[in-house]
Order: structure tokens, then C-alpha cells, then sequence
């Protein structure tokens, strides 16, 4: 209980994640309208986090998604296998013309002063087509779950994703499972959807199940419908804003044990300055500070979010599960692609305060 959760100790699958499997068209430093050849990346931001807990961490992890029988599922579909995760799939017939589709991310890299630039195609998305009742949780939790997440761009889809995420969350908690919840509000989602009102009533149907929360100061303003603190930051790195809405957030969210974030603070596309902080169980610790060389900056999030919930469930100091995250997700902007292609030792190695020296 160091983290005022009840972790259980073992279960079928250590982690099971709900939320829109995507792929992402990569034309690396090129600008889509001068591109003439593209990565094919598969991502989510819940698959994500189960695809590194799975391939990095060597946990047991599912996803609970849309499945469109198709080429692009077939494409998406193997590389969930090929991730070591577990597929939980409703299935979706392709018409052959419109749909339904998984949906797509247009992602550019850019380069020095030019700014990455992120499109989206999710007309007809069958993630979106989601809704309560289509899982039997009772037969997904029965061999046990020990952790279970979602987040606010599977939320934010249609007016059936949230309260499918609710539904799950609820279900979770029935069975013992610890809950988290990365806000991830994007708000050009969610005006599509009735704007932040709606939002933070929706979300906030979510997280009374949830116990640790994933997000910085604007997700919890917006998504959450806390007021801003006084105090300023001084700059991105500054966590003065972040600890300073803490209590406010206990105070609507009870439930709450755990709540943290990364700090980024941009000074071109490829060199970043990067740590992370969390308030864990009533305590506030802050991870340092790294410079990072940046060769694809998706994914460090959801990076972020994989490592510290491996060190909860590994039993690992408050600290030290802070710093995994933080090393893993600066790992991750290292990489190309969503997902992790770091090893635990590397993790750890970083977390531990190492270096850049060549491996011999």
C-alpha cells in the first residue's frame, strides 16, 4: 500500500488497455505535400502503452479494440502480435468503398525550427463504432487483470466510446484491478463532441473508477474542470503549476492515489529538455532533468506512462517507478515509430543516471 493501492500480485494478464488501434503514414522529414514515400507505423495511445509493457517490460498485456477485416487490419492486426499483445477484438466487415476503416494519422517528422505537423482521417473509424455491451467483461476479467487503462482520445471518439471506457472502469474495479486514465484531451476532438463542458461531465463519469490519472496542468483544466492555480510556471519544466492543482484534484477525485506527467520544454523539433513529476499517495517527487537529441517525438508519452506503471505493479519505490518512466520515455523519442524498441536494461540503465558511451 506504499502507493495507496492494493496491487494484486499476479492475474492472467498484468495489463489490459481499451482504445482505437490506429497506423500512422510517416514520411520522415518530409512534408506530406512534397512526400512521395511514407513508414507505416502502428500506434494508439491505450495500444501503445500495452505494446511497450509487453515488448520492453515482458509483461502479460491485451488490447480491447476495433478490428476491420481488411488490408489495413490484417497490417495492424500482425503487428499487435508482433508487439506480444493480446488481441480482444469486436470484428467489422470492410465494404469495400467507405468503410468501416482504421483509422489513419498523417505524422511528419520536421526538422530544427520546422515544427512536426499531424493530420487525421478517422471518417467511418470502426474504433468510434464502439459501445457498451459489446465485451463481456465478466469472461475478460475471469482469469484477473491486474491493472486496466484507457484514455481521453478513445473518450473523446463518438458518444458510445466514453461510456464503453466507463463501463470497462467500473467492471475493473469490480474485480480488483487498479485503474488508470491518461486525459490526453485533445480539444479538437472533443469539439466535435460538444466542446469542454461536455468533456469534463464525460470524464468525469470515467474517473470516478480511476485511480491514477495521467496528464499535465491543461489536461487537468480542461478535461477535468479544474480552475488554474495563482502561481505561474516558470517555464514548461517548472512543476510549480502541476503540484499547485494537486489538491484540487483529490478534492473533486477522491479516488485518486496517483497522479503524474511529463515536462517538455521544446527548444527545436530535435532537441528537447525533458523530466517528469508525479504526486503519488500524498507525496511529490520530480525526476531529472535529461537533454534529448529528438528523432521522432510520438510515443514519449505513452513511453512515459509504460514505464511508471511498470515500476507500481514491479513493487518499485515511488522514485525509482518515476524515473522508469521517465527514462523509458525519453528512450522512446529516440526511436522511429509509436512504440518502444528499448530493452529493460536500457531503461534501467538510464533511470540510474547513465550515459550516452558506446556499449562495447
Amino acid at each position: 500500500m506504499e502507493y495507496g493501492l492494493n496491487i494484486r500480485k499476479d492475474g492472467e494478464l498484468d495489463f489490459l488497455a481499451l482504445g482505437a488501434i490506429i497506423h500512422r503514414l510517416d514520411p520522415g522529414i518530409i512534408p506530406f505535400r512534397k512526400a512521395t514515400e511514407c513508414k507505416i507505423h502502428v500506434s494508439g495511445g491505450e495500444f501503445n502503452v500495452a505494446a511497450n509493457l509487453s515488448d520492453c517490460f515482458k509483461m502479460k498485456t491485451a488490447i480491447v479494440s476495433a478490428m476491420v477485416n481488411y488490408p489495413i487490419g490484417d497490417l495492424i492486426a500482425e503487428r499487435v502480435r508482433a508487439m506480444g499483445v493480446k488481441p480482444i477484438y469486436k470484428h467489422f466487415e470492410h465494404n469495400g468503398a467507405t468503410g468501416p476503416n482504421m483509422a489513419t494519422v498523417y505524422s511528419d517528422r520536421g526538422a530544427g525550427v520546422r515544427p512536426p505537423v499531424v493530420f487525421y482521417n478517422r471518417v467511418n473509424e470502426a474504433g468510434a463504432m464502439l459501445k457498451p455491451g459489446d465485451f463481456d467483461w465478466k469472461a475478460i476479467f475471469a482469469g484477473g487483470v491486474r491493472w486496466v487503462h484507457c484514455g481521453g482520445l478513445f473518450a473523446a471518439l463518438s458518444p458510445t466510446t466514453a461510456p464503453l471506457a466507463a463501463e470497462m472502469m467500473k467492471a475493473a474495479k469490480a474485480a480488483g484491478a487498479i485503474t488508470s486514465f491518461d486525459l490526453n484531451f485533445r480539444e479538437k476532438l472533443w469539439k466535435l463532441s460538444g466542446g469542454i463542458d461536455h468533456a469534463v461531465e464525460t470524464i468525469g463519469k470515467i474517473v470516478e473508477n480511476v485511480d491514477v490519472l495521467i496528464g499535465n496542468e491543461e489536461d487537468l483544466q480542461k478535461g477535468l474542470g479544474i480552475p488554474g492555480p495563482d502561481v505561474h510556471a516558470k517555464s514548461k519544466l517548472d512543476p510549480t503549476v502541476f503540484f499547485g492543482m494537486i489538491d484540487q484534484v483529490v478534492k473533486k477525485h477522491p479516488q485518486a492515489k496517483i497522479v503524474a506527467n511529463t515536462l517538455r520544454e521544446v527548444h527545436s523539433t530535435n532537441r528537447h529538455s525533458w523530466s517528469a513529476v508525479a504526486w503519488i499517495n500524498g507525496k511529490t517527487y520530480t525526476a531529472p532533468t535529461a537533454e534529448l537529441d529528438v528523432v521522432d517525438r510520438v510515443g514519449g508519452g505513452d513511453g512515459f506512462a509504460a514505464g511508471l506503471i511498470y515500476g507500481l505493479l514491479n513493487g518499485e519505490t515511488p522514485d525509482d517507478a518515476l524515473r522508469l518512466g521517465w527514462a523509458h520515455g525519453a528512450l522512446l523519442t529516440t526511436f522511429i515509430g509509436d512504440t518502444t524498441m528499448a530493452t529493460l536494461e536500457q531503461v534501467r540503465a538510464l533511470a540510474k543516471g547513465g550515459s550516452a558511451r558506446i556499449q562495447r
